[in-house]
């Protein structure tokens, strides 16, 4: 061979091992940032999908929809996919924050259940924003020894008698009381219990009857927080919380798998709660939007979605994923609630920016307690 040649030939392998190195270096640059809720998917969801597809994920996580909702109203917020409850995702479309979602991209779409969809749509008309990742409803977790010695062996854990009776909760005070701090939840669950409507237009019941069913019970509240309490129920540091069902149910299993004889169980009071899906949704300025597809197309696949579940303890909208998960899940009435339980809950519908301010002053007070 000849030294031109030669130098031909090794001109031509290094030009192909820079190509390999340049498509191998592009393939490791795909990203996908996830803006997701705390404690809100199973250990290995994301490192099996990198594995799968290349696509690396920056995960961060927030735990209301209210911080969610500040960073999303000022613009680019450098997130792919973000995680809001249905009925807030219902006004950022109307905002125009959202995308249209392509299904077309999703294969897998056929998976969810008709049925669900129809209650996502009360929100996402169309289900045209968002795809339903998991459902939730907004109850009471309470540790059964602890209400037990406060209340007797007659308290009303099946009730919201329990923690909106002033009386009952000054005497659970002792061990330890929480609640969300989730105004537009707390006070739509409040006024249900007062016999109002949970998403009523009248500033006066929120300023009025509501807060000052509130402002009673405001001294026997240790905190409020929509994270904190799963670890403080499952050790024990608090008795009682308003919670979201599959937390609630984490903080149960996390209790169980620690054998502290910590026992925490999770009711939707008799008198009705409010059930809602949290939605992936892709906001109109994401810059990785293949890569939130290809994400969506996964978690849509029932193998996928259903160890979430097993492991969050919540209710996903997929079909297919049903005989996947584990009987502590699928048979657990906290979790899949039946029929009768279903018929007593209700949807929160977008509230108008009046009562929005209505809300965040009111709330404010309460919190503060002035």
């Amino acid at each position: 061979m000849t030294a031109l040649n030669k130098k031909w030939l090794t001109g031509l392998v290094a030009g192909a091992l820079m190509a390999v190195s340049a498509g191998a270096l592009s393939a490791e640059q795909k990203t996908l940032h996830v803006y997701n809720w705390s404690d809100y998917i199973a250990p290995d969801t994301l490192a099996n999908f990198t594995k799968e597809t290349g696509i690396k994920v920056v995960y961060d996580v927030f735990d209301s929809n209210e911080v969610l909702e500040g960073k999303l109203m000022a613009g680019s917020t450098g997130y792919d996919l973000v995680v809001p409850s249905s009925q807030f995702l219902e006004r950022q479309a109307q905002a125009g924050i959202f995308q249209p979602i392509d299904k077309s991209k999703l294969p897998n779409y056929k998976n969810l259940d008709p049925d669900m969809l129809k209650l996502v749509a009360q929100n996402d008309h169309d289900n045209k924003y968002g795809i339903p990742y998991m459902m939730v409803t907004t109850g009471i977790g309470y540790n059964v020894d602890k209400v037990k010695a406060a209340l007797g062996k007659d308290a009303p854990v099946d009730s919201w008698d329990l923690i909106f009776k002033p009386e009952n909760l000054e005497k659970l005070k002792s061990c330890g009381v929480s609640f969300l701090d989730a105004p537009s939840e707390v006070y739509a669950a409040v006024l249900h219990y007062l016999g109002k409507d949970p998403n009523s237009s009248d500033p006066k019941d929120y300023s009025g009857a509501a807060n000052d069913l509130l402002l009673k019970l405001r001294p026997f509240i240790r905190y409020f927080h929509s994270s904190q309490y799963i670890n403080d129920l499952a050790n024990g540091d608090i008795c009682v919380s308003i919670g979201w069902s599959g937390d609630i149910l984490q903080a149960a299993n996390r209790a169980k798998e620690a054998k502290n004889g910590v026992n925490i169980a999770y009711t939707i009071p008799k008198e009705g709660a409010m059930v809602y899906f949290d939605m992936f949704a892709i906001p109109k300025d994401a810059k990785n939007t293949e890569e939130a597809y290809q994400f969506l197309n996964y978690l849509l696949r029932p193998d996928v979605v259903a160890n979430i579940s097993n492991h969050v303890y919540y209710a996903n909208a997929n079909k297919a994923a049903t005989p996947l998960l584990s009987a502590e899940v699928r048979d657990n009435p906290g979790i899949y609630p039946p029929a009768d339980v279903r018929a007593k809950l209700f949807t929160q519908s977008v509230l108008s920016p009046k009562i929005d301010r209505v809300i965040t002053r009111s709330w404010t007070t309460v919190k503060t307690g002035k």
